[in-house]
């Protein structure tokens, strides 16, 4: 079942899964689509460009996250990285030969113009959104002055129904390059960040979590493994609760390092780092990464099977 969304306010799609009375649904407004589970938010998906007054236009993007009591999880204009946003994929180096085409990181000289959002069932009662985004710039234009797209990016969000007291959401990205001779790349010092990245709400207790036990931030990129725990007191209550990334062994660099902050700032999956690498016609770079939102803490066995079934799933 698709439906291609169109304007107006109406609820697109609701999908009951059959070991659950809850329901998965996705309702469209003005700014983008709202998915809930039951009368719970999950997410939001930032279709239209936002801005703050005029500046660090964005579109294309997760905000808010919810954890599984409602709580916001993510940060939108945070005061410290104005051009941070919630769950987002960006890169600092965009190139077509010798020209740097903007900074879609810093959200400079760039455009994210997202053509197709459609909505459809997925398997075990999930919702999967497919959305269809050409990169554009002011700095690579027609004859006539128009925009030209660089990059034509296919993405993928399926949201999982929760269960055992957590909620998966997957993403597959599909960069193809509309241009010859592109590359795409992280920042161009020692940090080297660009890629999938978590802007989220850092407690006072923030902890990271890799393979091999707690992980300690670095100014640089951190080996944790193919997959990160974040614990914090996200809500309002004193429980520890989670939110983990993993990245599936199918993605470029897998298993990437990891740029980790404590405070004012994101979370970041590194790919590239900062040499940029191509971006080719007809042969797409793909991404693919699952978030998990868990109450409690888990051990690292158990966020070890989370990852070893995510691997499975090809």
């Amino acid at each position: 079942m698709n439906i291609l969304f169109a304007t107006g306010f109406t609820c697109l799609l609701s999908v009951a899964p059959a070991f659950s009375e809850t329901r998965l649904t996705a309702t469209e407004n003005k700014e983008g689509i709202l998915v809930r589970e039951g009368d719970a938010p999950v997410l939001f998906y930032q279709r239209k460009t936002k801005s703050l007054d005029g500046k660090y236009a964005r579109a294309h993007y997760i905000h808010p996250l919810y954890d599984l009591d409602g709580h916001i999880l993510t940060e939108d204009f945070p005061p410290d990285h104005l051009h941070h946003r919630g769950i987002f994929w960006a890169w600092h180096q965009v190139w077509i030969g010798d020209q740097k085409i903007g900074d879609p990181w810093s959200i400079e000289n760039f455009h994210w113009n997202v053509r197709e959002a459609m909505v459809e069932q997925g398997n075990s009662g999930s919702l999967v959104l497919k959305t269809q985004i050409f990169w554009e710039s002011p700095l690579w234009v027609d004859k006539d002055s128009q925009l030209k797209p660089l990059v034509k990016e296919d993405t993928t969000i399926e949201i999982y129904p929760t269960t055992e007291s957590r909620r998966a959401i997957d993403f597959i990205i599909r960069l193809q390059a509309l241009e010859p001779a592109m590359r795409i790349g992280g920042s161009e010092n020692v940090k080297g960040y660009g890629g999938f990245s978590t802007r989220i709400r850092l407690p006072k207790n923030i902890a990271f979590f890799g393979k091999h036990g707690m992980v300690t931030p670095q100014n640089t990129p951190v080996i944790a493994g193919s997959w990160l725990d974040m614990l914090a007191s996200f809500g309002s209550h004193s429980r520890i609760d989670g939110l983990s990334l993993h990245c599936h062994p199918t993605t470029p660099g897998y298993p990437q390092p990891w740029i980790l902050r404590s405070s004012g700032s994101m979370q970041n999956a590194v790919f590239p780092g900062n040499i940029a690498v191509p971006l080719k016609q007809g042969q797409p770079l793909i991404f693919r990464y699952r978030l998990v939102i868990h109450r409690g803490r888990r051990s690292i066995q158990q966020l070890e099977s989370w990852q070893q079934d995510y691997e499975k799933i090809r």
